[in-house]
């Protein structure tokens, strides 16, 4: 069963005369262990997407599941949204948008205590994690004392504090030079195959895209070109 199920969502932003269809219907699904990549120019509904999926922006019609539960069908499902996104997805985005006055450890345990979790134990989570993306030196920085890489690598342990079972990640390299930002797609990719998580990379730069195992093309909305890894012999056009 694929971690993530996309049947049909589109977006359309107005109405009557004034309606912008930003998303067309789209249909496509993510595996755990895989690390997928919306690719398309600026406006081209990338980033639509992506806040569809999570449901912060609600879609105008189709259906998402999540583990094989429907959380949206032409419509909420019941579900807590809240919950639904605190629990299952982890969120990147273009800018690390850290809180300045907390550690680089203190910001990643501090979405684990608003989950629930005891003070001691969302630290030692968080030092656990700072190590596995490879900046634990830094647990006791501030984000002002960090370099944008550094800041990147504590947005995503962020994003993993609640183990999600999905990470979206919203042009996480924009605001990076390209050897930090191959560096933070390859710890995506270590993201997917050792944690097992669905994780979908926005982006604009063809660069960062090498080691994908799928990548969407999108332009106007429109769902144009699949292209997936064959193993051992790079990327073919499905």
């Amino acid at each position: 069963m694929p971690v993530l199920e996309v049947e049909n969502v589109s977006k359309t932003f107005g109405r009557g005369e004034l309606a912008v269809q930003a998303l067309k219907p789209t249909t496509f699904n993510v595996e755990g262990g895989e690390l997928a990549a919306l690719l398309g120019p600026s406006g081209s509904g990338k980033s639509t997407l992506l806040l569809a999926i999570s449901l912060i922006l609600e879609p105008t019609t189709g259906r998402i599941a999540l583990n094989g539960r429907e959380v949206y069908h032409d419509g909420p499902t019941g579900i807590d949204v809240r919950a639904y996104r605190r629990q299952n997805i982890g969120f990147i985005f273009q800018k690390h948008n850290l809180i300045p006055f907390l550690t680089a450890q203190e910001n990643v345990a501090l979405v684990m205590q608003l989950n629930g979790a005891g003070r001691r134990a969302a630290a030692q989570r968080a030092k656990e994690l700072l190590g596995y993306l490879e900046i634990a030196h830094r647990a006791d920085s501030l984000p002002a004392n960090l370099s944008g890489g550094e800041q990147q690598r504590v947005a995503i342990g962020r994003a993993l504090a609640n183990e999600p079972l999905l990470v979206l990640a919203d042009e996480p390299t924009a605001a990076l030079d390209t050897e930090r930002g191959i560096k933070v797609m390859a710890m995506l990719r270590k993201i997917a195959r050792e944690r097992r998580s669905a994780v979908i990379a926005v982006t604009h730069d063809h660069r960062m895209i090498e080691g994908f195992d799928t990548v969407y093309h999108l332009d106007d909305g429109r769902l144009t070109q699949v292209t997936r890894a064959a193993a051992g012999h790079g990327a073919r056009a499905a």
